[in-house]
């Protein structure tokens, strides 16, 4: 079944989450054949009881996270947070694009949770499901005023993005920064422009990435490149010269993450691979399932990063050589500095309820 593409969209339909009730006939919802389904974007109020996430992942090497937006407008094909859209009855495919929550009182939902007396002083991720500098933060700010926060409180923070719009927070970057309080992993997924065009359609260019390593670099701002996804028989054979661009950008750390396509990105990620590159699925597809021991995902811990067997370890031991001849650590981020936390000087609690 072939798609008809989107511009400025990586999905080109809008599949039935797994937790539908009720689908179509052919279980699919086609944007070409359905004109209601509008493409523009949508912004979408989101409630919330808790704006801190927690997790306890042996594979992540952070146990807490907040997520200001929910949908990715950057709309990347391969993104994993894709499945957590049918949660909302919504498709992973364009509504995930298109139908972005955001949670408009995360600053001051985050003042209340840091100023409980049990509140323990961990580095927060954010951004760890879907970019917190994607194109709605620009007006909404929702990004920045909890980075506000967690400066005025001196909570460390760790940062990844494939955005421009992170350098608008410069100033609060280097005020973290001066303290040992955060950290930034610029996302570099590819060097080929076109790739990154359909694979990753409202996000910086490949050059503009580089920068953005530089800049921070250059204020003083711990920047390093996250190599993920690697997608083999697709972009893998560009692994050696992401790192020596990174490094020679001024990042002083990398790391790379196998393609996940966990639930429905997986049909998804198929479906843009024969309409984009229909010469080169079937071996990636194959290598895929080389790496994740026959399967097209691996959920388990352990493996679910890095992928299994022969080919896992060559893309292993191909990383890691670039990374001591360009002189990049490999190993786990320098600890944040939790020593300086402060509680936030909020009112006293009970005066909420005169609001």
């Amino acid at each position: 079944m072939r798609f008809s593409p989107i511009r400025g969209r990586a999905a080109c339909n809008n599949p039935h989450g797994r937790f539908a009730r009720t689908v179509s006939d052919t279980g699919e919802a086609y944007a070409d054949e359905l004109p209601e389904i509008s493409h523009d974007t949508q912004l979408l109020p989101e409630t919330m009881r808790s704006i801190i996430s927690r997790n306890a992942s042996p594979d992540i090497n952070f146990r807490q996270s907040i997520n200001p937006y929910r949908g990715c407008e950057h709309g990347c094909i391969y993104c994993y947070a894709r499945p957590a859209h049918a949660y909302v009855d919504l498709s992973p495919g364009l509504d995930f694009e298109t139908r972005i929550f955001f949670k408009p009182d995360a600053a001051s939902q985050l003042r209340r949770a840091l100023a409980r007396p049990g509140y323990r002083c961990q580095t927060i991720a954010l951004g760890a499901n879907t970019d917190a500098y994607q194109p709605a933060e620009r007006e909404l700010r929702i990004t920045r005023s909890i980075l506000e926060v967690l400066a005025e409180c001196r909570h460390p923070v760790a940062i990844v993005t494939k955005s421009a719009l992170i350098e608008r927070d410069l100033d609060v970057l280097q005020d973290l920064a001066a303290n040992r309080l955060t950290r930034v992993m610029i996302s570099v997924t590819t060097l080929d422009d076109e790739l990154k065009r359909t694979m990753e359609p409202r996000t910086a260019s490949p050059s503009r990435r580089l920068k953005i390593i530089e800049r921070l670099s250059s204020a003083g701002v711990p920047v390093g490149s996250m190599i993920a996804p690697v997608i083999p028989g697709l972009t893998d054979h560009e692994l050696e010269r992401i790192v020596a661009r990174v490094a020679a950008a001024g990042a002083d750390q990398a790391a790379y993450i196998l393609l996940r396509l966990p639930h429905e990105v997986a049909d998804l990620f198929k479906n843009w691979l024969e309409e984009h590159h229909p010469l080169r699925a079937r071996k990636v597809m194959s290598m895929i399932r080389q790496l994740r021991s026959g399967q097209i995902n691996d959920p388990c811990f352990g493996s679910h990063m890095s992928g299994r067997g022969n080919l896992a370890i060559l893309l292993r031991d191909r990383f890691e050589k670039a990374c001591r001849r360009h002189r990049l650590s490999t190993g786990a981020s320098p600890r944040l500095n939790t020593e300086a936390f402060r509680a936030p000087l909020d009112r006293h609690p009970q005066l909420d309820l005169l609001d």
